[in-house]
This record gives structure tokens, C-alpha cells and sequence, in this order.
């Protein structure tokens, strides 16, 4: 007859292996489980867990810009633009930019075409009549002028030197929301994008993806120091509102048209008299280019100041002034901020050699612009 205590020992044993297997056994599959948990979590893009930046924030998109600052200088020289029916309801409405102390304002053509009275609101929600001065369909500008005194003007920056890629700001009134401020950068500069549709239009814009909505036309795009660079003019939109597509009309072809209506009542344009044409990669190699750059002209017009600087068919401008000429819109921005009677000099490529023509006299074309009664 065997022990009782042999049996007890046994026993106590067998419960002691059971119990350590199962804790192995679990242990084991709860960090399967874990690991299996993971990569589910990964699977459906379960965002990873937040890496915490234990820097200094920074506040703005460019340390050296205050947008505040910028914001602060420039909203009281943008205005709302109120265009009136004949029956005294509103038609449009837009954005205004003031240019002068004793009250000049421009603003596209768009925003008051067919109104019978213009309604200016001031940033300080003043109220005042606008007397259209005179308006310049080929680059979609107006100038108003209201009776004021000690307005805060806008300072012209230099549209040419604006870079891809800086920081800009977008001033306006987008669905009649006064002093909007929008922030993006330059996305593009001398875009086409065929929206005017004359004969004459001078499409050379500044893009950007600063949001810019309708109500915004005729206001700000100023850069990082406050000056004007551009009037905010359109968008491309499939859906009726901002989709990063913005454009606005330079600040230096803006300047010129202001002052040729200011000073003469009306635009006096200066062409060269060529029809032009892009230049892509064939085109160049074809050509001899050291780039695809430059506008290639495919017809002189006779009796044009082309034809009189001896410029040919097939030959390909990349200099107006010594200001670089890479596309279409950028030649007929650089040309249309000249007058009738102003010389200028041209660097052009032909059969591969490089040419200057300078003193080349640019004629007139005529009246682009209209002047009220």
C-alpha cells in the first residue's frame, strides 16, 4: 500500500507545472495580441502617436514677418466698392484700393462697369459717392475719385521683383466682409489665363493661394512690408468660390495706367506690332536657344515699330530694357507700360546669334480706355 503522502506531493507538483505553463502561455499571447492590435491600427492609418516639439512656437509662417503689423498698415487704404442700378440697387460690390491722400481709388473695371452711381465705404465705415475718372478695359483697371481729405494711401512696391514663393497678403471684402486679410505665397508670376478676352488685353498676372473670394476684386495684394504689388482681379473656380487659384495685376503696369488717366483722361497704349507666339523645347532646340524662353514672332505687322527695328518672322525677344523676357504675357506687360513715343531696347535671337536694337520708337494704337461725361 503506497504513502497518502507520496500521492499529496504528486499532486501538489502537477498543480504547481500547470500553473507556470499557463502564465507562460498567457503572458505569450497577450503580447501577440498587443502586436496584432498594432498593426490593425497601422492598417486603417491610425495616426502614430504625436511627436511633442518641446521648442520655442512659432507664431507666424516667416519669423521676420509680423502679418499683425502688416495686416494693421494696410486695411485703412482698402475700401468697399458699391456698384448701383439705375433703379438704386446694388448690381456688384468689390474692393478698392486708395492711391492718393485727397481720395483716388483703384479698382477693376468689372466691379463698376454699367453702374449709375458708386457707393465708396471707407475703413472707418464713411460713407461716400465715387465719380468714375476713367477706366482701361485691356487691363480690367477703374479709376474713382471721392471727395476726401487726409486718406491713408497704399505705397507702390516694385511688381518685378517679386519672387516665387514669398509670402503674401490678400485685402479685401469677400462677401461684403470688410477688411478681410488673407495670407499665401506667389505660386506663379506672368500668367495667361485668358479671361478678357480683347484684342489687346494685357494678361501678365501674379497667381497665389492666398483665398480670395468674390467681393475680393479690385482690392490689395500686398507683400511682407505692407506695399502694393497687385489688384486682386480673379479666380479659377469650378465651383463658384476660392479653390488656390488666385490672380492679380501688377503693381508697376497698375501704376502706369492710373497715371495715364489721371494725367490724360484715357491710356495711352504703345505697341510693338508683332504677333507672338510661346517657345517650347523643339521650338528652342530648333531654333538654337540656350533656353525655351522668350516670345518667337510669328508675324510683323507692316508699318509697325517691329518693322522699323528691322525685326523678322521667326525671331525670338528676350530682352525689353534689359528687364528678361521668358513668355508671351511678360512681353506684353513689359511693352504695354510704355507711351507712343518712348524708346526702348530689345535683345532677340535669329538663327541662333543673339541681336540689340536700341532707340526702337513705339507707336501707338488706338484709344483702349473711356472716359465719362
Amino acid at each position: 500500500m503506497k504513502n497518502p503522502l507520496s500521492y499529496f506531493a504528486v499532486a501538489l507538483l502537477s498543480s504547481l507545472m500547470s500553473f507556470f505553463i499557463f502564465q507562460a502561455l498567457f503572458s505569450q499571447d497577450a503580447v501577440l495580441s498587443s502586436s496584432e492590435e498594432h498593426a490593425a491600427a497601422q492598417l486603417v492609418n491610425e495616426p502614430a502617436p504625436v511627436r511633442v516639439n518641446t521648442s520655442p512656437a512659432r507664431a507666424y509662417p516667416d519669423n521676420s514677418v509680423d502679418f499683425r503689423m502688416v495686416s494693421k498698415s494696410v486695411t485703412p487704404s482698402v475700401v468697399n466698392v458699391t456698384a448701383l442700378n439705375s433703379a438704386g440697387y446694388r448690381a456688384s460690390s468689390g474692393s478698392g484700393v486708395v492711391l492718393s491722400s485727397d481720395g483716388y481709388i483703384v479698382t477693376n473695371h468689372h466691379v463698376i462697369e454699367n453702374s449709375a452711381k458708386v457707393e465708396i465705404t471707407l475703413s472707418d465705415k464713411r460713407e461716400l459717392i465715387a465719380k468714375v475718372v476713367g477706366f482701361d478695359l485691356n487691363t480690367d483697371l477703374a479709376l474713382l475719385k471721392i471727395e476726401a481729405r487726409n486718406l491713408l494711401p497704399a505705397q507702390y512696391g516694385n511688381s518685378d521683383q517679386v519672387e516665387v514663393g514669398e509670402w503674401v497678403l490678400a485685402v479685401g471684402n469677400p462677401f461684403n466682409l470688410t477688411s478681410t486679410v488673407t495670407a499665401g505665397i506667389v505660386s506663379a508670376k506672368a500668367r495667361n489665363i485668358n479671361i478678357l478676352g480683347n484684342a489687346y488685353a494685357i494678361e501678365s498676372f501674379i497667381q497665389t493661394d492666398a483665398v480670395v473670394n468674390p467681393g475680393n476684386s479690385g482690392g490689395a495684394l500686398v507683400n511682407t512690408r505692407g506695399e502694393l504689388i497687385g489688384i486682386n482681379t480673379a479666380i479659377i473656380t469650378e465651383r463658384g468660390g476660392y479653390e488656390g487659384y488666385s490672380f492679380a495685376i501688377p503693381a508697376n503696369l497698375v501704376k502706369k495706367v492710373v497715371e495715364d488717366i489721371r494725367q490724360f483722361g484715357s491710356v495711352r497704349r504703345a505697341i510693338l506690332g508683332v504677333q507672338i507666339q510661346e517657345v517650347d523645347g523643339v521650338m528652342a532646340s530648333r531654333l538654337g536657344l540656350p533656353s525655351a524662353t522668350g516670345a518667337y514672332i510669328s508675324r510683323v505687322y507692316p508699318s509697325s515699330s517691329a518693322e522699323s527695328a528691322g525685326l523678322l518672322f521667326g525671331d525670338v525677344i528676350t530682352t525689353i530694357n534689359d528687364v528678361a523676357i521668358s513668355s508671351m504675357p511678360e512681353l506684353q506687360e513689359q511693352v504695354g507700360r510704355y507711351r507712343p513715343g518712348d524708346l526702348i531696347s530689345l535683345e532677340y535671337y535669329r538663327s541662333g546669334k543673339k541681336y540689340r536694337r536700341d532707340n526702337v520708337k513705339l507707336k501707338a494704337i488706338e484709344a483702349s480706355s473711356a472716359m465719362t461725361d
